[in-house]
């Protein structure tokens, strides 16, 4: 029997209302939400999407009566994909159109990285490609040239200890283990700079800039040019499209397929 979908509260909130996810979680810590009428304060808590959410003693509504959306935005570096920055950095949704305001990111580009970014209005479509192994395509310049012990971990996976060189100052994830690349395309191997092309499943914290930090050969440049099929198609930076009709028919497919692996394998979440 297929379990409720259950999402973290400050999602809930960001999702369906104009608060940020930090902002949901300072009322959260404040006392000023309420599930079913009990004020909540643990900011673990989950919630289904069917229950009474008040912020600031206002319902927070939820429309599920509109079908569902997906867009395609070409991130442009230098901006944080966030509705807002502390340090009050620019941030996606100060690029996209207004009426994009409430469509959830379905996983990350770093500050520095550009290229496709999915957004959905959707939470199960996001919650389904963020934990998938759709195929993520990069393009990256990386400082310095595409050693064999490179090679051997590109094809082999590699599990380090410390994966700290590329992550974020304030990151606490030290260790890390890379699974083997779906494959990559080595397109300048030079001894200053090397330019390829990368095949991955997953979408870690910061994943490739780990990976390359660890052989000392930083990321310069990184643009993700494919994910899960879905590519820019010639969109220009900053701007968005809809999908094609062939795009929401292979999603379609896999969120129907996710969805009976999910009822068939006893309660195991995705």
């Amino acid at each position: 029997m297929k379990k409720e979908e259950l999402i973290r509260l400050n999602k809930f909130i960001s999702h369906n209302s104009r608060f940020s996810r930090r902002e949901a979680d300072k009322l959260i810590e404040e006392g000023n939400v309420e599930i079913n009428n009990k004020v909540v304060k643990d900011l673990s808590t989950k919630v289904a999407e069917d229950a009474v959410v008040k912020v600031n003693g206002r319902t927070v509504k939820v429309d599920k009566s509109r079908p569902s959306t997906v867009i395609v935005y070409n991130k442009q570096k230098g901006e944080i994909v966030s509705k807002k920055d502390p340090q009050g950095r620019t941030t996606i949704y100060d690029t996209l159109p207004s009426k994009y305001s409430h469509f959830l990111p379905i996983g990350r580009l770093d500050f520095a990285s550009e290229g496709v970014l999915l957004l959905t209005d959707d939470v199960e479509i996001a919650n389904a490609l963020m934990h998938s192994n759709l195929e993520r395509i990069y393009k990256l310049k990386i400082a310095g040239s595409i050693t064999p012990q490179m090679e051997a971990a590109m094809q082999q996976g590699i599990t380090l200890n410390d994966a700290s060189k590329g992550a974020h100052k304030y990151s606490t994830i030290t260790s890390m283990e890379f699974a083997p690349f779906n494959g990559y395309q080595i397109q300048k191997n030079g001894e200053n700079f090397s330019t390829m092309k990368v095949s991955i499943s997953e979408g870690k914290n910061r994943e490739l800039r780990r990976f390359f930090g660890y052989f000392d050969t930083p990321v310069v440049d990184l643009k993700r040019i494919d994910y899960g099929g879905i590519t820019l198609n010639n969109l220009p930076s900053g701007k968005t499209r809809f999908l094609e009709r062939k795009e929401y028919q292979n999603l379609r497919t896999f969120i129907k397929d996710m969805k009976k692996e999910f009822a068939s394998d006893d309660g195991k979440s995705y």
